[in-house]
């Protein structure tokens, strides 16, 4: 069975929303696009090409699909980010025709949960989720999510798309993997461990 993995850059308040750039995403008046990048630093360069250096495809929501299919066919084809996503196959999450020519796309329209499952099932490499707000409450409710390699920045944001909404089901996780970069951004890698337990002091 095929890992759903979500990879997100996250504020300590939760906050996912654009932090890459200006123009990313300020839907919802979000004046603070571009917030992971004063504390991107090589070390966190280095983690996003381990992650992105191994087989994949691409689990993605619409907005995130068209940011990335503007941007990642044009880049250079010996760059090996570029490389890996524009190799991918993209399962996209859309209830709109998608019209450009990013190769190996595939639509899933309805029932989306029941076609992630099926997808899941297939062989394959993980299914690396990035951005994608919407769909990983839509996975989280669903209990679709394997594993969370999360970039947790010391920044607080006040507003903005969050990780963790409304309707996500209880479950447990365990630590994988964690290092501290320089600029302080903690990467945490987290594997699903079964249900939450509880207990009494």
């Amino acid at each position: 069975m095929r890992k759903v993995v979500v990879l997100t850059f996250i504020s300590l308040d939760g906050v996912m929303q654009a932090p890459g750039g200006k123009g990313e995403d300020p839907s919802g008046g979000f004046n603070l696009e571009g917030w992971t990048v004063p504390l991107f630093d090589e070390e966190a360069g280095k983690v996003m090409d381990e992650q992105l250096g191994q087989p994949f495809d691409l689990l993605l929501g619409r907005k995130t699909y068209d940011i990335f299919s503007s941007y990642w066919p044009l880049q250079n084809p010996d760059d090996p980010t570029a490389a890996a996503l524009n190799r991918a196959v993209k399962y996209v999450v859309s209830h709109r025709p998608i019209e450009n020519e990013w190769k190996e796309t595939m639509r899933i329209a309805i029932n989306v949960s029941d076609e992630v499952r099926k997808i899941k099932d297939r062989n394959g490499p993980m299914l690396q989720v990035h951005g994608s707000s919407e769909l990983i409450q839509t996975l989280l409710a669903n209990d679709l999510v394997d594993e969370m390699w999360l970039k947790i920045f010391p920044v607080l944001l006040g507003n903005g798309k969050r990780l963790f909404g409304g309707g996500v089901r209880p479950a447990a996780f365990q630590l994988t993997k964690s290092i501290v970069t320089p600029s302080g951004v903690v990467v945490a890698n987290y594997g699903r461990a079964g249900m939450v337990k509880t207990g009494s002091f």
